[in-house]
């Protein structure tokens, strides 16, 4: 052929074969199965689930929850779909039929050219895409839909608007997304209405003439009057909004409903806003017929202009001129109101306010000593600390461990309850002797056995007196399935029940082994179940080992809060599950809160900020799990348990009033059971729950006050102290203690904290709340409103006293001596006789002992401080007492000391006196040395010695008809104790043991 000039010169061309049919053949394949690969996948996650839920008896949450996600998703899905895909139809339709000549139009033509072959499946595309994303955001709604599908009312109006509480909780979050859906579409709608309009020459841009069609133009004119027209709706639905919304405020950090500017201007302003939206909207639906935009668009000026000057302008030159010149007369109303939304969102309405002097009523303080017995049984033995003694004493293998943090229980001893700390001997996988995937998972599976120990006692070592202990577990428990799989340190998947055998416990004979006969978890003999699971936990072998048969199950989710959280996904988890002894089984018990964000006129609170402490700064477990991190709502209403050995989950409806629970009872069926069914042997362990109360002492320290002119004032604001027995900066924890208020008859089951006035280190108030469940006094809270008028010292400047005190801070370095470490534990404060008794143990580390033993205990009351070996010798010496101890040194010779008594004649007792002497001499020696091994002996010679004296002397006493005595000592006629013939007792000289 000729040359027809103007190409490449010619040359040979290379020629690029198609695939082979075997190549072709081997990609087609290879893709198929890389398809089925993740459709397997993503059915394995789906049917895992599935069986999960099954086996633990909810599969009714799964579907329902699944259920509701799917309808969501393509009923919104497709309505969004729909709408911009009608739109892009019908903008393609109203294209005109020619378009004008021009350079832009020349341009557009290719484009047209181009996706003309593919318009349909152009469309199809947009429209799928835009479904896909807005039904995947629908389906994150389904707790708003449920709530608003199953609302409960609360039986309370709010008092601007007169509509029940649930018109916020429930539907106007539903509205607000409704609305939110709608503008989304609209603006998707305009953007791809606008486009197609410009493609197809609809809109112009820089060709003559009309820079619109009139189809153009009706058809925008009509979305954008449906955007306004929903504008008017969004400025309706603000004015309720205004009840619940939040701002901020210079009497707390958080406001939440109307102020007086929001009452009389926004109010108003969004009322007028709305009926002009209307109008505006209005005038863009008129552009159908009149053809012009000019009176839209000066209707939407004038919206705007509105939205500026109503909207802004006036409600902030209303707030400059008549509210801030008298703002205490104007927003006195409004926060009364709030005052009292706050109180009855969170539980805190009962609380009772008792003015308390903060100084003993009673002159001479002896007589104290007694009522410190009622008063409280005084916890020694710290939970958050002496869990490291509990591994070294009670640990028995290295594949057992306990919490960091242990937990506070009561149990009954001899009819009466006693204060024990309990924790679970569980799996630590990190312990055992030889890791590998069947070990990891068939062979060690579970932990064993309780170990609780008395919380007012410790041993002549400072070690725990336990209660439960060795392995298998026994003592004042009796018996009980002691077998734990599911536990707070066990977060990895097991293998059960097949023909591998798991080690069940270690003795002297040898290890022990065991085949689970549960029927908790997976049952893995189906090989569907195998291979679904090898999927889901991304490890073949679980499809082909030999190790896995017939009556073989896995056990996952094993956590208590985990499991409460997965089978009610609407609850908010207590961050503190802990273990009870419940009818022969061991149940985790799990506390579990309704919340919502949306109650009128009460105020908001963070859950994560407000629950942190120094506990869950050392802890992540102990961090609330929180579904609405910001709530303005709070109930107790659910009580969980799960079953160390099955797992199985058991909910319990505790507040049955909670129109939230209602709903969601509602919404998931028979899944929550009546509080009739809660046996009495569980509700006996069942306690107020922590977090709820940080939550509620966080707000109590503003609104403790009932009066709006002093709640503006701010002068009676309070705060949570920081933790004073560590350096940490976050807020004490609060503590569980068997202690009797003011106006109580006897001890009760109690959770407690302090408050300090703001900004400043001495106590303005304790607060205390019955926490022992099925008593009438449940929940109630009392707070004791200490005069400002006295300064009593609060947590931090009792620890700083005590580390100030010469004697004491020079104990407190010898006991530091060598590598020991000294840890502070609570800080426990206790109301007695009108003033404020504080106890705080304090451990010790030494040596090669790498757990802490009590070795001194803290007592304060009334500026007295004492610092001794024993909580009784350190109550003794703060009261005055002849037997309390102390830890200044013997009298040097010579000393003036008062004579002692005649019955010190007694040859026993002064030999028991005399080996006192010596073994006081030894500790004080051993301290100088720092051998703490060499003081512990000396200190129980010491006390062997002293207990000796006793009871020579009290054998005396009754032979020779002695009168008068008593404990303390003989007494005078002016009622003064006599000199002691204890040497640790105060004769005139301080010869007390360190």
């Amino acid at each position: 052929m000729p040359d027809r000039g103007g190409g490449p010169p010619t040359g040979p061309r290379i020629r690029v074969g198609r695939p082979s049919r075997r190549v072709r053949t081997l990609l087609m394949t290879l893709g198929v199965l890389a398809v089925l690969a993740m459709a397997f996948t993503m059915f394995a996650g789906f049917w895992t689930d599935w069986l999960w839920y099954r086996s633990v008896h909810y599969s009714s949450v799964f579907t329902t929850t699944l259920w509701t996600k799917i309808g969501l998703f393509f009923v919104f899905g497709l309505l969004m779909a729909l709408a911009v895909g009608f739109n892009i139809w019908l903008a393609h339709r109203l294209r005109p039929p020619l378009s004008a000549m021009s350079m832009e139009q020349q341009n557009l033509d290719r484009y047209r050219m181009g996706i003309a072959p593919y318009k349909k499946w152009l469309l199809l595309a947009i429209t799928a895409l835009v479904g896909l994303i807005a039904g995947a955001s629908a389906s994150g709604q389904w707790r708003t839909w449920l709530m608003w599908v199953n609302g409960v009312p609360f039986g309370q109006k709010d008092p601007q608007f007169k509509l029940d509480v649930s018109f916020y909780a429930f539907d106007l979050p539903w509205y607000r997304f409704l609305l939110g859906f709608g503008f989304a579409a609209v603006i998707i709608s305009v953007i791809a209405a606008a486009l197609t309009h410009y493609l197809y020459g609809g809109l112009r841009v820089t060709s003559p003439g009309a820079r619109a069609t009139a189809a153009a133009t009706g058809h925008l004119s009509v979305l954008i009057g449906v955007f306004v027209a929903l504008k008017a709706v969004a400025y309706w639905l603000d004015r309720y909004g205004l009840a619940v919304k939040s701002s901020d405020f210079k009497a707390t950090d958080s406001w939440t409903g109307l102020r007086y500017v929001d009452a009389n201007a926004y109010l108003p302003a969004k009322t007028i806003l709305f009926c002009i939206a209307v109008i505006c909207a209005l005038l863009f639906f008129a552009t159908i017929w009149r053809r012009t935009w000019q009176l839209p668009v000066i209707g939407f000026g004038l919206m705007v202009l509105s939205a500026i000057l109503i909207g802004g302008l006036y409600p902030a030159l209303v707030q400059k001129f008549q509210v801030q010149p008298n703002e205490q007369a104007k927003e006195a109303p409004y926060v009364e109101k709030n005052l009292k939304a706050t109180r009855d969102a969170y539980g805190i309405e009962g609380t009772q306010v008792t003015e308390y002097p903060g100084v003993s009523q009673t002159k001479d303080q002896t007589k104290l000593r007694d009522d410190v017995d009622a008063a409280a049984s005084i916890r020694i033995m710290d939970p958050n600390v002496i869990s490291p003694t509990f591994q070294q004493l009670q640990q028995m293998r290295n594949y057992y461990a306990f919490p960091n943090n242990l937990d506070v229980d009561r149990y009954a001893k001899d009819g009466k309850d006693q204060d024990t700390v309990i924790g679970l001997r569980e799996l630590n996988l990190a312990g055992i002797p030889k890791k590998n995937w069947i070990n990891n998972h068939f062979r060690y599976t579970h932990g064993y056995g309780v170990v609780a120990a008395k919380g007012t006692e410790v041993d002549s070592e400072g070690r725990p007196v336990f209660t439960e202990s060795d392995l298998p577990s026994k003592g004042d428990l009796g018996t009980y399935e002691q077998r734990v799989y599911y536990g707070e340190k066990t977060t990895t998947y097991s293998i059960v029940g097949g023909p591998q055998k798991e080690i069940d416990y270690s003795d002297d004979n040898g290890e022990k082994t065991f085949s689970y006969k549960g029927d908790g978890g997976v049952d893995l003999s189906n090989p569907i179940n195998r291979a679904a699971y090898a999927a889901a936990f991304s490890e073949p072998q679980i499809l082909y080992s030999g190790a896995i048969g017939e009556g073989s199950r896995i056990l996952y989710n094993r956590t208590p809060k985990e499991r409460v959280e997965a089978v009610a996904p609407w609850l908010t988890i207590d961050g503190d599950a802990y273990p009870a002894v419940v009818d022969g089984r061991i149940q985790w018990i799990v506390d579990a809160y309704t919340t919502t964000n949306g109650y009128p006129y009460a105020s908001r609170t963070t859950l994560g900020d407000t629950t942190a402490d120094s506990l869950t700064a050392a802890n992540d477990q102990r961090a609330v799990v929180a579904q609405q991190n910001q709530v303005n709502y709070i109930r107790n209403s659910v009580k969980a348990t799960v079953d160390a050995y099955s797992g199985d989950v058991k909910l319990y409806q505790w507040d049955t009033k909670d129109p939230v629970l209602k709903t969601w009872m509602k919404a998931f069926p028979n899944t929550v059971q009546d509080k009739s069914e809660i046996s009495d042997t569980l509700m006996a362990h069942l306690r107020y729950p922590q977090d709820l109360f940080k939550v509620q002492r966080e707000l109590l320290t503003r609104y403790h006050v009932k009066d709006a002119n002093t709640f503006l004032s701010g002068s009676e604001v309070w705060q949570v102290p920081d933790d004073p027995t560590n350096k940490s900066g976050d807020a004490v924890p609060p503590y569980y203690l068997s202690m009797k208020m003011p106006d109580q008859d006897q001890q009760a089951f109690s959770l407690t904290t302090t408050f300090t006035p703001n900004g400043r280190d001495n106590l303005s108030a304790f607060m205390a709340v019955d926490a022992e469940a099925g008593t009438e006094g449940y929940g109630k809270i009392r707070i004791l409103k200490l005069p400002t008028s006295t300064t009593v010292n609060g947590p931090k400047q009792v620890q700083s006293q005590l580390n100030s005190e010469q004697d004491i801070a020079e104990t407190i370095r010898l006991l530091r001596g060598g590598d020991s470490e000294v840890e502070y534990g609570n800080l426990l404060t206790v109301p007695l006789d009108g003033g404020l008794l504080y106890v705080e143990p304090v451990y010790v580390r030494g040596g090669d002992l790498k757990y802490p033993l009590l070795r001194k205990v803290l007592v304060s009351y009334g500026g007295n401080t004492a610092f001794e070996n024993t909580l009784d010798e350190a109550l003794a010496k703060v009261f005055g007492e002849a037997e309390g101890g102390s830890t200044e040194p013997p009298p040097d010779e010579g000393e003036d000391t008062a004579e002692p008594p005649p019955t010190s004649t007694n040859p026993t007792v002064r030999e028991a006196l005399s080996d006192a002497q010596k073994a006081f001499d030894a500790g004080q020696k051993a301290l100088e040395q720092k051998d703490l091994a060499a003081y512990a002996e000396a200190q129980k010679d010491l006390e062997e010695a002293l207990q000796r004296a006793e009871d020579a002397q009290a054998k005396a006493d009754e032979g020779g008809g002695k009168n008068g005595d008593d404990k303390n000592g003989d007494k005078g006629e002016d009622g003064k104790a006599s000199p002691s013939p204890d040497p640790t007792g105060d004769s005139g000289s301080d010869q007390g043991s360190g």
